[in-house]
């Protein structure tokens, strides 16, 4: 028995040394995101983003705001017309302040995280940005929806069997 097993070992063993080491990548999961969506209340030819910095507060008059730092995936972008951020998790308020193509600088309002993964208008207005939130099913975690999702599975055959008895017993009283 004890050959058996010591040969075993030892052949897990070899083979184990002849396998290639690879790199292993490991993640934490899902992360928090926000994707803003830019329209103009301007007049004239459209602007583009130049430039933006999103800054994170703890207090909702944004007194202590400090740009999102970059690290690993988190991080705020932006492109022409729109602008995205991941994090590994957000602060409660935030604040954008945009450089845009007619070299205006504009600031926004103070405004929450409105979700898991947050989607918002922005308004570019003469002299300043105009955040909203948009409210979609997709804000919430993935697996928040497919619990929801399950949830009510069960509840529709607890129902549907709840129905099937009283049926039956109502035919027998007959």
């Amino acid at each position: 028995m004890i050959p058996k097993l010591t040969k075993l070992f030892l052949l897990l063993f070899f083979l184990q040394v002849l396998l290639p080491a690879r790199v292993v990548l490991a993640d934490t999961g899902p992360k928090p995101s926000m994707d803003f969506e830019f329209k103009q209340e301007l007049p004239g030819e459209p602007v583009t983003i130049a430039s933006g910095v999103m800054y994170e507060c703890e207090q909702p008059d944004c007194s202590d705001a400090a740009p999102l730092m970059e690290a690993g995936p988190q991080r705020f972008t932006c492109e022409a017309n729109s602008c995205y951020a991941m994090a590994y998790g957000f602060s409660p308020y935030h604040r954008l302040e945009l450089e845009f193509s007619d070299g205006q600088t504009r600031q926004s309002n103070i405004f929450e995280t409105a979700g898991f993964d947050s989607k918002y208008v922005v308004t570019v207005r003469p002299d300043d940005l105009l955040v909203e939130s948009q409210f979609s099913i997709w804000q919430f975690p993935r697996t928040s929806i497919f619990v929801v999702a399950c949830l009510c599975c069960v509840a529709g055959l607890v129902l549907l069997a709840a129905l099937i008895i009283f049926a039956v017993n109502l035919s027998r009283k007959s």
